[in-house]
């Protein structure tokens, strides 16, 4: 007979970190909430937890090794997946050099435990330099500025959104991400309670999303012009004397040179590009500098654009002269249990900025890894260094790269692909190999990268729920076994059971978390610091399900530089040049107002050929592409939609709910409008991790509710130059009816 219990947990399917309470009867879900005695979420949950059920019982999962063949997918034993994937990469970088094998890293190596501690030895042992990953679809502009500005590339400034008073917020919708690079669970609340104390929430964006409804302010921004939009604000603290960094002026470089850069972009010289008017821009300014606290924050709408990198950086610079940054309700650094951090210093892995640039299109490596906007011109063209050969592990960059279409011929084209994976996906279909792992439920879990985002020091160790069944792997025990064969470890005894191949001699997450508690800020023996007292161990951890609190986050910049001089670098000179871009794309002369080249349509041709700026979307139920195979998160109206305010829905005769033909230079889709004053004039948006149209995917939930992929439109060739960031937002399509 089986016995119910009750199991507390993270949910480690996006940002934000809920604790969930979860009751079992023997393999059977009875429930799962939110966990009311979690210190950091305190019961909060969304939608996306309860589907780490459908998850676990997903009859599409993949559990066992499998091996594409002419007449299907054949399972095969763990023995023969090593053999014939160390086998094939061998060959091929014999051939044709180490270069010619390529990796990937998807979104979900961040949620994951086992993958973040073994990933990196693994692609050491490759010794290829063709690395990519979800980062450069992403946040890379963040790493970028943190690496320049304060000498560590993971040295995020976070919102300490429970505590300030004026929260100036760009291209970011945590109501519907729940924090991102802001790992804010509860988010909603957080901001309501900020408007309780009487502080006020301003969000720029060219939609009305979730989070600007609740703001007390929006204003639709052009996409593309938020560097522009930045600088106002500093030119207007500059000449109305408003800069006041504070004690951070003490160890500050580089305040002139920026005074100088925002003397060009005057509130007048902008508006006619931003669509925000220049007074508006003048008073945000003010309030700002006049506020108590305040903090300003930008996301992946900055992040996506081709100024990315300048966004980043232009937001830091007005934390740091508004006096907010490293200060209680401004942007403020974490002291996590486990000090990525410091580990990361202590292994020289701090950043790294241009040391190789891409074959093909000579764009550089940031962090070690190539732009994923360059993987299928890597693969596509011949000559010395071609990818040949592909590895994927937890990514489906079909769908979350730009230009998916090319990628995926790319992909097609290769002698040889691997992936590590749960599903039979996009990108996956196109794999000789398919190592499936343990996920969710069946593996212990400790947020290594997620308590270095958090507005708060909390700590939490999540044991695994269920017992993996027979012959499954984790994903630290295939990556070590490939690690091990790849740098000259004999054939296995093929009567060993798949869980005893040389594991025991391995270190397993667990004892590796134990290690960087005990030497982390609040162990025993602090690396760094002295100890405070707390002495956390695993075993602490272990004893404490619903986590521990640490407190709140406290000024520890000046202790955690790491450039040269340990002083903050306010104009890092790459960045410093990259406005010389930004003032060619926008001249600045006074008295200036026109629209953004590029974004400007022709007042000369039919509506219907006029060009409208596509931007994308985040749902609450989504994160990730694959997240759409779980049956709670697609149920209800139709979410795959163009958004298209009424004004150019009229002008090119479009009713709502109809079908229509959207186009770019890269590719064409089609589907149904939604007519609605959420976006502003010129702006259409899509959103992001759909198109389960394509053959020989094995997705059955997925399949049934396909949508299309943003990525079919997104261009490749349109990128943030200075970091190599996939500029997402700022697409040039036409729509028309089908």
């Amino acid at each position: 007979m089986s016995e119910s219990h009750t199991h507390y947990r993270t949910c480690n399917l996006c940002e934000a970190m809920c604790g969930l309470e979860i009751k079992v009867d023997g393999q059977h879900i009875l429930s799962i909430k939110g966990d009311k005695d979690d210190p950091f979420s305190r019961g909060h949950i969304c939608p996306k937890a309860t589907a780490l059920e459908d998850i676990y019982h997903d009859p599409d999962r993949l559990k066992y090794p499998v091996r594409r063949t002419a007449t299907g997918w054949e399972r095969i034993s763990w023995d023969e997946a090593f053999d014939e994937v160390v086998g094939n990469i061998q060959r091929i970088q014999g051939a044709h050099g180490r270069n010619a094998i390529g990796v990937y890293l998807g979104n979900p190596n961040v949620h994951n435990l086992g993958l973040i501690l073994y990933n990196a030895p693994f692609i050491r042992s490759l010794k290829t330099k063709n690395r990519f990953s979800a980062t450069s679809v992403d946040q890379l502009p963040s790493q970028y500025a943190a690496y320049l500005m304060f000498g560590h590339q993971l040295l995020f400034p976070v919102p300490d959104v429970d505590r300030t008073h004026y929260f100036l917020m760009l291209g970011a919708n945590p109501l519907a991400s729940n924090g991102s690079l802001m790992t804010a669970a509860g988010i909603e609340n957080r901001l309501k309670a900020l408007q309780k104390r009487g502080g006020k929430l301003v969000v720029i964006d060219p939609r009305r999303t979730e989070t600007a409804v609740l703001a007390n302010e929006h204003h639709f921004i052009r996409p593309g012009t938020d560097a522009l939009f930045l600088l106002a604000l500093i030119h207007t603290l500059v000449v109305e004397g408003l800069v006041k960094p504070g004690r951070l002026a003490e160890f500050t470089d580089g305040l002139e040179t920026v005074e100088q850069l925002a003397a060009d972009f005057t509130p007048e010289d902008v508006a006619g590009y931003t669509g925000i008017a220049a007074e508006e821009m003048r008073r945000m300014a003010r309030e700002l500098a006049a506020a108590e606290s305040g903090v300003v924050y930008g996301r992946i709408g900055v992040s996506t654009q081709k100024f990315g990198g300048l966004c980043q950086w232009l937001i830091n610079v007005l934390n740091v002269l508004t006096g907010n940054l490293d200060a209680p309700g401004g942007a403020m650094f974490t002291r996590p249990a486990v000090d990525v951090v410091g580990l990361t210093t202590l292994t020289g892995q701090t950043g790294s900025v241009g040391r190789a640039h891409s074959r093909v299109r000579g764009l550089p490596a940031v962090g070690g890894e190539f732009p994923a906007a360059a993987m299928a011109e890597e693969i596509l063209t011949p000559g010395e260094g071609q990818i040949r050969g592909m590895i994927t592990v937890a990514g489906n960059p079909v769908l979350s790269t730009p230009n998916g279409g090319q990628l995926d011929e790319a992909l097609a084209q290769l002698d040889f692909m691997v992936a590590i994976d749960i599903y039979i996906n996009e990108t996956t279909r196109h794999a000789n190999i398919i190592l499936p792992t343990t996920t969710g439920l069946e593996t212990e879990h400790y947020d290594l990268v997620f308590h270095l985002l958090a507005v708060r020091n909390t700590a939490k160790y999540s044991p695994a729920l269920f017992e993996p069944e027979e012959g499954m792997l984790h994903d630290w025990q295939v990556l070590g076994e490939l690690r091990r064969r790849l740098e000259g470890g004999g054939p296995i005894n093929r009567k060993t059971l798949p869980g005893k191949i040389e594991f025991q001699k391995r270190l397993p997450p667990h004892k590796l978390i134990d290690l960087a508690l005990r030497f982390g800020p609040y162990g025993a023996r602090p690396l760094n610091g002295k100890p405070t007292g707390h002495n956390l161990t695993l075993a602490k951890l272990k004893r404490a399900p619903h986590g521990i609190d640490l407190g709140p986050l406290e000024p520890i910049l000046r202790e955690r530089l790491l450039t040269p001089n340990r002083r903050i670098v306010l104009a890092p000179e790459p960045l410093v040049a990259d406005v010389a871009r930004l003032k060619e794309t926008y001249p600045t002369r006074s008295g200036r107002s026109v629209t953004e080249p590029g974004v400007a349509r022709s007042e000369d041709r039919p509506h219907s050929e006029r060009e409208l700026v596509l931007i994308g979307r985040r749902d609450l139920r989504t994160n990730n592409s694959w997240m759409h195979n779980a049956p709670r998160l697609v149920k209800g109206k139709e979410r795959c939609t163009l958004l298209m305010h009424p004004a150019d829905a009229a002008a090119r005769q479009l009713a709502p709910g109809q079908v229509v033909a959207v186009v770019s230079r890269v590719g064409q889709v089609r589907l149904p409008l939604e007519v609605t004053e959420a976006v502003m004039p010129g702006v259409v948006s899509m959103p992001h991790g759909w198109g389960h149209g394509r053959e020989a995917i094995q997705l059955s939930v997925a399949q049934a509710h396909p949508g299309v992929s943003i990525n079919d439109l997104t261009d490749e060739c349109e990128l943030d130059v200075l970091t190599g960031n996939a500029a997402f937002s700022g697409t040039a399509v036409v729509v028309t009816p089908c």
